[in-house]
């Protein structure tokens, strides 16, 4: 079974950092959020993998290669125009083959793809849905599902007291070639607004409303693993927090260390917190005091004096001698 790894989106609730970056680079302990997937598509054979692009796909392109890095074989699809949540995929249609999975780059999750793709076989159904069950639905999109698994409908972002369910839909999704029989004509997505190609599509809004209404079946696969989509900045800072304290299995860069100081600790002074990741090309000044959970990334220079407690420092990021930073992420500093 081949893989596509959705990469082109905009970002725009990570902004200011994705006015620089496209989303899937965001790093999570050190390394981009879709080079987790990618290693995370490796272990379970998905070796074949194709990730769309948009939105700097210089940077993507530069830093994953062919994927080998990864374990994988790695090709692209560039979009010129965005082409929405499924028509990227049906854009990569010639790629994907009899039965394939579709997975967001921007998700930060240790999901067990191999239980996923046997319970995809075992079923007649046309697709099968991640689900995980949450405390707020207001959040997400939420399935309604039968005692057999059989996906009924969806509520978008409902109330809690008005939701039908609390299986929300975690955008990773594993279809048989037909699915595209499903799909609406170009330039007749209901989802699409002005300017976009003929080719846009979207799942939630064109092509699940379809299967619904032609009784086809596809099923939801109920998932206990950790799962966050990265989708804004408080979701970045719990997702690296997560990665670091163990609640997501994924790789990290650089020294793990119970908490952080340099120059001589001052009498009476409280024991440091970790844990603390230092990358290897980070530069810490004299005098300095981090306390954790907190990432420092590579090339990340700490000035003099500095207190930092719970932060997350991005590649490139620079905080002044003296600065006091409590529960922040610091940006990369302006390029020259």
């Amino acid at each position: 079974m081949r893989a596509m790894v959705l990469a082109a989106g905009l970002g725009t609730r990570l902004r200011p950092i994705t006015y620089e970056m496209p989303k899937p680079m965001v790093p999570v302990l050190n390394k981009p959020v879709m080079e987790h997937i990618l290693r995370l598509l490796a272990r379970h054979g998905f070796t074949e993998t194709i990730a769309n692009l948009h939105w700097f796909p210089e940077l993507i392109e530069g830093y994953f290669g062919d994927g080998a890095g990864c374990g994988v074989s790695l090709a692209y699809s560039r979009e010129e125009q965005l082409l929405g949540t499924s028509g990227g995929v049906r854009n990569a249609a010639g790629f994907l083959g009899d039965s394939f999975l579709i997975i967001s780059g921007d998700a930060l999750t240790d999901i067990d793809l191999t239980a996923m793709r046997d319970f995809h076989e075992s079923h007649d159904g046309i697709a099968t849905l991640a689900m995980k069950r949450v405390t707020d639905t207001s959040q997400f999109g939420v399935a309604i599902v039968g005692s057999d698994g059989r996906v009924q409908g969806f509520q978008e972002k409902p109330d809690p007291s008005e939701a039908l369910s609390d299986l929300a839909n975690c955008g990773i999704y594993m279809f048989r070639k037909e699915i595209f029989d499903f799909f609406p004509e170009p330039g007749t997505s209901k989802a699409a607004g002005k300017g976009d190609p003929p080719g846009f599509a979207d799942w939630a809004m064109d092509v699940f409303p379809r299967l619904l209404e032609g009784d086809v079946p596809f099923y939801s696969h109920e998932i206990d693993a950790y799962w966050n989509d990265i989708g804004n900045l408080e979701e970045l800072r719990e997702g690296n927090v997560d990665a670091l304290t163990g609640a997501v299995r994924v790789d990290r860069e650089g020294e793990l260390v119970e908490g952080y100081r340099s120059g001589e600790r001052m009498e009476g002074e409280p024991d440091l917190v970790g844990p603390v990741l230092l990358a290897p090309g980070c530069e810490i000044g004299d005098d300095v005091r981090i306390d954790g959970p907190a990432v420092i990334g590579d090339n990340v220079r700490v000035g003099d004096g500095a207190r930092l407690k719970e932060v997350i420092a991005l590649p490139n990021a620079e905080i002044p001698a003296r600065q006091v930073l409590i529960g922040a992420i610091a940006g990369a500093r302006p390029s020259v």
